[in-house]
This record gives structure tokens, sequence and C-alpha cells, in this order.
């Protein structure tokens, strides 16, 4: 590895433990506001949503897929019908791969 390459890998490493520090390790001194901590309450929900849509909606990275032989788009579906009923999160993701993967098999993908 370039020396160039090891202080981009050492700089990340340094930002990442700096922002992780100021709210594990200061986050017992610091005080939001209601505000914020209602706003704080929502990221969870927001990063699952930017990491899984993409996948669902786009399989191959660079074009929409909302097809009935998206095995993604079914799984995902098939995952909000199970939770939507059951209210049981563990159910819902054995279900989702379980539908997932036998439309995977079924129709190739």
């Amino acid at each position: 590895m370039t020396p160039a390459l090891w202080a981009t890998v050492a700089g990340m490493a340094a930002v990442t433990f700096g922002i992780r520090y100021a709210l594990l390790g200061l986050g017992g001194r610091l005080r939001f506001p209601p505000r914020v901590r209602s706003a704080l309450r929502y990221v969870p929900v927001a990063v699952l949503t930017a990491i899984v849509a993409p996948m669902v909606l786009l399989p191959d990275s660079s074009h929409w897929d909302l097809g009935w032989r998206n095995p993604w788009l079914v799984g995902a579906l098939a995952s909000a019908v199970i939770v939507l009923r059951t209210g049981r999160l563990l159910l819902a993701i054995a279900g989702s791969m379980a539908v997932f993967l036998a439309w995977r098999w079924a129709f190739g993908g």
C-alpha cells in the first residue's frame, strides 16, 4: 500500500473514532433539546430505508425493476405483509427470506 493510501485509511479511522467518541464517550454529559431527541428517533428507520430501498428497487444497481419477477421486491413485500399481520420481526425476516429464495429458485435470478 502506498503512503497516500495509509494516510487516507488513518484519516478515515480518526474521523470515525472522533464522531463515535463524541456521541458515546461524552453522551452522558450532553443534553439534547427535546426537538433534537424526537428527530433522532427517526434515524434508524431512515438509515435502514436508505440501505434497503436501492437494493430492492434497483437489483442490478442501474435499472429499476418493479416487476413481479424481482425476488428482492417480492421478498420485501412479503416481509411487510408478515410483520403487519403478526407484529413479529423474526418471523418476518425468516418468511421473507423463504419467499425470496423460493422466488429466485422458481424464476431464476
